[in-house]
């Protein structure tokens, strides 16, 4: 069975990989630049499996951030890129949550620290075009990748190999594509595996602002009655905003002048930090929940986005797409050893098999958090209000809460058995 979508051609100029052959076989190839695919990239190039990365090279395009928790910091460190960004990372040494709802059953402030757990740091804030530049700068350093700095024009599942050709007509071949290509994955339509999509009834703006006070690299989080706003630390008296809520007043907040969102987002912070300056740059973008059928199909593994959309709550969307890669990586390794098809049915049932838990557990959460921070409900409220004062006032409860947080326990019994 033959699946063939055309990918759309970039424009402008492309840096081409010093590659000559117009045709070229590999054990791997994964489609798609992101964090998460070139994070994925590496690994299996480590592996000893013979990787292609199809993705155009192009500057970050915007100042977004992301916060790196535990295990993914590790992944990174052990791939070589983290000692390339550390230095440009903002640790996170607590975590606040804060009832801003103002309605009349609210939860009291909840506060997690690291050192409670024996953590120096929860892990680090990070820009995501620092991280992007270290994660190209690695991946350039590795003989068994291969970067082919073009788009993909067309992706084709076969029953023996999987062949991409790319925007100057390349002709690729790999038993296994890794579908690292964003929530509108073309890889995942050429595997043939729908996908459930559920827009929430919110927005995000992403920006960045300078302080007057320091942030002591705590992250605080508001919960307010349209979404969370989190302001996570940058290095130096700098923090990361996702401000999520209604469209309309998303909207609202972006089309604000500079000075104007500085003082809402003051206001919103209840002034901790002092006079509150936005820098340039911001982003706004709806939300949904989206899950695929499968992750893995007709010679196609998906990660990243193509895998799962969750909302920015409880910073689980990179660091999900960083353990999808693990995970990956893992499977490939074990297969290569054992002389299997990389792309066999029966090994990516088990990349499947290993990561269907913890994307499922980690939407579920995330959704049931947001559901009743948005509820109007006062059973609802109450019942949020309940467990939020548990967590707080009951040690053994607050440090699983947070053990879970940055991994799921399952994870480490796994690899330990």
């Amino acid at each position: 069975m033959r699946r063939a979508v055309p990918l759309k051609k970039a424009g402008g100029n492309v840096k081409c990989s010093t590659m000559t052959n117009t045709e070229a076989s590999f054990d791997v190839i994964v489609v798609g630049g992101g964090p998460a695919g070139l994070a994925a990239a590496i690994a299996l190039s480590q592996t000893g499996a013979r990787t292609a990365l199809v993705a155009r090279q192009a500057p970050y395009a915007d100042n977004r951030t992301t916060a790196l928790l535990g295990g993914s910091v590790d992944f990174l460190d052990e791939l070589g890129v983290w000692p390339l960004c550390r230095d440009r990372a903002a640790g996170l040494k607590a975590m606040r949550l804060v009832d801003d709802t103002g309605r009349l059953i609210r939860a009291p402030e909840v506060r997690f620290v690291a050192s409670e757990i024996g953590l120096d740091v929860f892990g680090y804030n990070i820009a995501n075009a620092v991280l992007v530049d270290a994660l190209e700068r690695r991946a350039a350093d590795i003989d068994q990748l291969s970067r082919i700095a073009e788009d993909a024009e067309s992706v084709r599942c076969d029953a023996n190999a999987v062949t991409v050709t790319t925007s100057s007509g390349r002709s690729l071949t790999a038993q296994l594509v890794v579908g690292a290509d964003g929530r509108h994955s073309l890889c995942r339509e050429a595997a043939g595996i729908g996908v459930s999509r559920r827009t929430l009834q919110q927005a995000a703006l992403t920006f960045n602002i300078t302080h007057a006070r320091p942030h002591h690299e705590v992250s605080t989080e508001f919960h307010t009655p349209q979404g969370p706003c989190v302001f996570v630390p940058l290095p130096g008296d700098r923090c990361s905003v996702v401000w999520v809520a209604a469209p309309k007043e998303a909207e609202r907040l972006y089309a604000l002048d500079d000075d104007a969102l500085s003082a809402a987002a003051e206001r919103q912070s209840h002034s901790i930090f002092g006079r509150v300056h936005v820098e340039p740059g911001r982003h706004l973008f709806p939300l949904a929940i989206e899950r695929p059928q499968r992750y893995a199909q007709n010679r196609v593994a998906l990660i990243g986005e193509a895998a799962h959309v969750v909302p920015p709550i409880g910073a689980q969307g990179l660091n999900l797409g960083l353990r999808d890669g693990i995970d990956l990586a893992s499977v490939v390794s074990k297969a290569k050893a054992a002389g299997e098809d990389l792309g066999a049915p029966q090994v990516i049932a088990r990349y499947g098999a290993a990561r269907r838990a913890d994307i499922l557990s980690r939407t579920f959460v995330i959704d049931v958090a947001n559901r009743s921070l948005l509820s109007d409900l006062v059973p609802m409220q109450s019942l949020r209000a309940v467990g939020m004062h548990l967590i707080g006032g009951f040690g053994p409860l607050r440090r699983l809460a947070m053990r879970e947080g940055l991994a799921p326990s399952w994870r480490n019994a796994r690899k330990a058995g």
